[in-house]
């Protein structure tokens, strides 16, 4: 299903994801059939923010304020302290391993290459492959701020690496031009 925020969304779900990302990250789009989404054309954010800790803008905030913000405006959204949506984020980081078992094959040279028969490794032996990673869950939310109900959310799932971390904006301009099939109205 294509809603307005699609374009967009998947551009800014994968803010946190997708700049160093071995894979695309897995993304999630829902939203209210009888919210009419065409009808915004105005924004803010919500206050205080899902990535918001101890009463402060976290830099993540302000990254993806930011973000969200040059996004919007240039798909013809106006930033206004009477919005017709307010725009919120959470995420989440996990330390997450990968554990995967194949067989092991050897060569057949003995121990330390000379040593055969008895030294010879026995068949049916596995080796064992662990992988650690991050994983990030990014939630973007619209809700309508007149009836303050949840109409739109996004969220993305992937891995997250340190190049990730460092160029938020970067992430936006490549889901852009990769393209991503849907068109937002003008504000």
């Amino acid at each position: 299903m294509s809603t307005p925020f699609a374009g967009w969304t998947a551009a800014l779900a994968t803010l946190a994801l997708v700049g160093g990302c071995a894979s695309a990250p897995q993304i999630n789009v829902m939203s209210d059939p009888a919210a009419n989404i065409a009808a915004y054309k105005t924004f803010n954010y919500m206050s205080p923010l899902g990535t918001d800790r101890g009463g402060y803008e976290s830099l993540v905030s302000a990254n993806l304020k930011d973000s969200t913000t040059l996004e919007l405006t240039r798909r013809g959204y106006q930033m206004s302290e009477t919005p017709d949506f307010l725009v919120n984020f959470s995420g989440r980081l996990d330390e997450k391993l990968r554990v995967s078992t194949s067989p092991s094959f050897s060569p057949g040279m003995g121990y330390y290459g000379y040593r055969t028969g008895f030294y010879d490794p026995w068949y049916g032996y596995t080796d064992v492959n662990v992988d650690q990673y991050t994983q990030g869950t990014l939630n973007i939310d619209i809700v309508d701020a007149a009836s303050k109900r949840l109409v739109w959310e996004s969220v993305a799932a992937g891995r997250v690496t340190a190049k990730t971390r460092e160029d938020l904006p970067g992430a936006i301009r490549v889901m852009d031009a990769a393209g991503t099939g849907s068109t937002i109205p003008a504000g």
